[in-house]
């Protein structure tokens, strides 16, 4: 792990974990205050829920090397929850290794779209899927008929449970009430939608297909996967816009954890590159308008950002009690150790400036995780190229981790070198499809030891003073990762993952 010395905070974490409450709150609240991230009655607020949260994590003061503990695990088996399967449809394809080694060699997604005429519009650019293959994974009748944003999630969906070693005959001898699908869609079938109305006042309402229904709604995901592999746990759809899949592994860890479910297939699907969905971010004057450079479209963090560039895709995983993986001698690929939600309570589309709902939401999933901010050492930023979203995300990451810090052998103290990254910069932001991919990122991360780089960081922002991995992958030994998705409407969601360890 990477070290650097603490360049002379007032009051590191370490030290408010070794001091009472009353300083944890009073320490707290005077260096945000002074910052000018929170407002008063808000910082008194947000010290008490980081004095609950060091308080419940004591196990630190064990610490006696430069490398934190390993975080506090639970022990049940039946309420641990480990990763065993994964399942990507990107602008890459629909293999995993390859969505990955792509994103390492910071090898942009970013084109002209060509799936509709663009011309006339002034964004003309996106993370378009091409030459998309369901073969194998959905018969060709319903291929056609399907909206593209249940295509990719069975693929994704079906690719995950392959690589979980639960294929279909395996299933069969399974109790498959105990395995669920929670699968959220921030727009849901899209396409399906606005050929619908289109069809309604071209041509009437006899001329609508009988799909227009069900192939529109955002439930349908988890219902398709459900019935082609009789899936009868718990099933629904979560749709809190970019922060959809986050908002659904935190509620199928909840089914595992309460005794609900053994296995869950869980994670986001998008298909919006279509016109109404491309015009419609457009006028919310959010997307990128470099259509002269697509590759350099998508540059998160940096000054002459103008915006993000959409994306599409799914990504799935599969979250098992480790009691299950353990019985059915599956491959155990890393443990989710926790996560949390939250609103900002601030506006439609902007976030908070200062933050609070999303450092409160990351304080939170520690809580949850079990895990102090010393132990983390990796961030999936959602940071999507955004003029507002990106600081105010730097901003929250600041608050929560400024003064993280462990106790060497000597009794100094050094500071943890946090490193954090964006994949949107490379294949665009995946909307409701995002926080299924960034999963899968801060996975592969923890796995193979490398961090894709943040592509197109020409000119930092001076307030970005972490290391963001510029444009060039960077080795690093991932001990706890959190990955980061936020949405329109002020939704905050993020889940921590760490190398599984029995």
């Amino acid at each position: 792990m990477t070290m650097m010395t603490t360049a002379g905070s007032s009051c590191s974490t370490s030290t408010l974990l070794f001091g009472n409450k009353e300083l944890v709150r009073n320490k707290l609240v005077s260096g945000i205050r002074n910052n000018s991230l929170i407002r008063p009655f808000e910082a008194k607020q947000f010290g008490s829920i980081l004095a609950k949260s060091v308080s419940k994590s004591r196990q630190v003061r064990a610490m006696a090397s430069q490398i934190p503990t390993a975080p506090k695990r639970e022990k049940d088996p039946k309420k641990r929850i480990v990763i065993t399967g994964m399942g990507v449809v990107s602008v890459y394809g629909n293999d995993v290794d390859t969505f990955y080694s792509r994103l390492l060699a910071g090898e942009s997604g970013i084109s002209l779209i060509d799936r509709f005429d663009t011309s006339s519009l002034p964004t003309r650019i996106g993370g378009q899927i091409r030459n998309f293959s369901s073969e194998g994974h959905i018969d060709g009748k319903n291929d056609r008929r399907l909206d593209d944003c249940w295509r990719y999630v069975l693929v994704a969906g079906k690719g995950a449970l392959e690589d979980a070693n639960l294929g279909t005959e395996i299933l069969e001898s399974m109790d498959r009430s105990r395995i669920g699908v929670i699968v959220g869609t921030g727009m849901g079938g899209l396409a399906t939608f606005s050929g619908g109305v289109e069809s309604l006042i071209l041509r009437g309402y006899k001329k609508i297909t009988p799909f227009f229904v069900p192939y529109s709604i955002t439930n349908m995901g988890s219902a398709l996967i459900a019935i082609d592999r009789g899936l009868m746990g718990p099933n629904y759809s979560i749709s809190t816009a970019c922060a959809t899949a986050n908002f659904c592994f935190c509620a199928a860890a909840n089914h595992i954890r309460r005794g609900e479910a053994d296995i869950m297939v869980v994670g986001g699907t998008e298909a919006a590159i279509v016109p109404i969905g491309v015009t419609g971010f457009i006028s919310c004057r959010a997307l990128s308008q470099r259509n002269g450079e697509p590759q350099k479209a998508s540059r998160p963090w940096d000054k002459n950002r103008d915006g993000f560039v959409m994306g599409e895709g799914s990504g799935v995983l599969i979250m098992e009690s480790l009691e299950s993986a353990m019985k059915r001698g599956a491959n155990i690929i890393a443990e989710y150790l926790g996560g949390a939600v939250n609103s900002d309570a601030h506006h439609m589309t902007d976030p908070r400036k200062d933050g609070l709902g999303v450092s409160s939401c990351i304080i939170k999933s520690l809580e949850d995780a079990g895990v102090s901010p010393e132990e983390v050492n990796y961030i999936n930023a959602h940071a999507t190229s955004t003029l507002a979203g990106d600081l105010a995300e730097v901003n929250a990451i600041k608050t929560v981790f400024k003064n993280t810090s462990v106790i060497k052998m000597n009794g100094t103290k050094a500071r943890l070198l946090i490193l954090s990254h964006s994949h949107p910069s490379i294949i665009g932001h995946g909307l409701g499809a995002a926080g299924g991919l960034e999963a899968i990122a801060t996975i592969k991360a923890i796995t193979t030891g490398w961090l894709h780089p943040t592509i197109n960081q020409d000119n930092l922002e001076p307030e970005v003073t972490i290391d963001t991995v510029p444009n060039v992958k960077k080795k690093h030994e991932v001990h706890v990762g959190i990955s980061n998705s936020f949405g329109f409407g002020g939704h905050n969601s993020v889940v921590v993952f760490a190398p599984f360890k029995p």
